[in-house]
């Protein structure tokens, strides 16, 4: 086929979807039926697909078809777009608070102010952090069952630096490293950013699917494994003891890294060792205050093997130098005085009344979740389309996520996330109503 008939074909079908002809959802011909009707070879059929496919226009689901994506949804849905409009019910970003938490920094500010320390917080600080800083989140960490040295103890500006500076640290570009099929957006871009490359590993109820992760160990050359073991962000799933022994038996045969993603740790209680308490020698635990305190603190910290903490430090260096002393003298005064604990567990009260809340609007939809977590992963009926799903819950002013940011995999199923922790309960009530409305429209 010639190459301006072949762009013809392309062009015509991309004014047909953009100008709403052919609407969002709608299946396409099969690729043998597009060449047969337009005398193609089938592999040029393919090639058209292909290319309005990535013009991100359509949408290939094996066993499905071919359909016409919603193309009115903002590009990078669920991780580009952190602005909300005004007057938008907010279920896509988690920033929970507690009353009282403003009321919490004014005091902390003052009586940093009144102590003797101010001159040097105005000074750079080591790279990791403050010897005594580093003691306090070590304590800290001691009551998540993770039992380290404040000297392999780094503070960080916030988790997601945590994950950049580990990332950097351990692996260079083109390395492979495994993670769950469904994983948090802010891993995949920095895999991308920093050209990595991702190994999708299937994903049950309960957890990844360690014999698939087995698998592609011993077929490909897997430097590290990207995990979240205690409260899976979008899954809700809190790994067994006996598969995170499974996974650090695994690692240790094929010499992996582990990072492990703890963010969300601090909700689950009576959750079992962490993987860096089970590996300490091979697990770089990464976590931070911006769930459990403020997502504008921005302090994280990392707890790593000995052998890699100068690694560690020199990205840090490299990336940011040391966090703000201010901020960082803020939390560890909190660490220190109970008042993270104390917010840990008010937050984990409100994560399970609005987990409560969520299953008796939502009942008879499947949802996935823990009791504790301030997510729900809401799997959509089979004529159902999440961008279309997306699309109508933003006209009733609700934003959600698709799976489309979680997704690892060329298979991004038809689910969408719903994050519970950033409106208040009235309008958590009234979003998820219109969820349950839109969804059973959408049938």
């Amino acid at each position: 086929m010639p190459r301006s008939r072949y762009k013809s074909l392309v062009d015509a079908f991309a004014t047909d979807i953009r100008s709403g002809r052919l609407p969002p959802g709608m299946r396409l011909p099969t690729h043998r039926q597009l060449a047969a009707t337009h005398g193609l070879a089938l592999v040029t059929a393919s090639r058209v697909y292909a290319e309005l496919e990535a013009m991100g226009l359509v949408s290939g689901e094996a066993g499905r078809g071919t359909f016409v994506r919603e193309t009115a949804l903002p590009p990078g849905h669920g991780i580009d777009q952190p602005e909300v409009p005004a007057g938008v019910l907010d279920l896509n970003y988690n920033y929970p608070s507690v009353p009282g938490q403003a009321d919490l920094l004014r005091q902390a500010l003052r009586q940093l102010a009144l102590s003797g320390d101010l001159e040097s917080l105005l000074r750079y600080q080591p790279h990791g952090g403050r010897l005594h800083e580093r003691v306090s989140v070590a304590r800290h960490l001691r009551r998540r069952g993770l039992n380290v040295p404040a000297e392999q103890v780094l503070i960080v500006n916030g988790a997601q630096h945590g994950l950049a500076v580990t990332l950097m640290a351990l692996l260079q570009p083109g390395d492979v490293i495994a993670a769950d099929a469904l994983t948090y957006p802010g891993f995949k871009v920095l895999a991308n950013t920093l050209h990595l490359e991702v190994l999708p590993v299937p994903v049950t109820e309960a957890g990844p699917d360690l014999e698939a992760l087995e698998q592609l160990c011993r077929s490909r050359s897997v430097r590290a494994v990207y995990t979240m073991p205690t409260l899976h962000n979008p899954l809700g799933w809190v790994m067994s003891l006996e598969q995170r022994q499974r996974l650090v038996a695994l690692s240790r045969r094929h010499d992996l890294h582990i990072i492990e993603d703890a963010a969300y740790a601090f909700l689950v209680e009576d959750a079992p060792p962490p993987l860096a308490a089970l590996a300490p020698e091979r697990t770089v635990y990464v976590s931070g205050l911006s769930k459990s305190v403020a997502t504008g603190l921005r302090v994280g910290f990392i707890a790593a093997p000995a052998s890699g903490v100068s690694a560690l430090e020199r990205i840090i260096r490299v990336t940011a130098w040391n966090t703000p002393g201010v901020m960082t003298a803020i939390t560890s005064g909190w660490l220190e005085d109970g008042t993270v604990d104390s917010l840990e567990a008010q937050k984990r009260t409100d994560a399970q009344v609005r987990q409560k809340l969520a299953g008796e609007i939502l009942a008879g939809l499947p949802c996935m979740g823990h009791p504790s977590s301030y997510f729900i992963w809401l799997p959509l009926p089979e004529d159902a389309r999440a961008d279309q799903v997306v699309m109508a819950l933003m006209r009733e002013q609700v934003s959600v996520s698709t799976a489309q940011p979680f997704a690892t995999s060329a298979h991004v199923p038809h689910a969408i996330r719903l994050a519970l922790g950033s409106v208040d309960m009235p309008s958590l009530r009234e979003a998820l109503e219109k969820v349950k409305w839109v969804i059973g429209a959408c049938r």
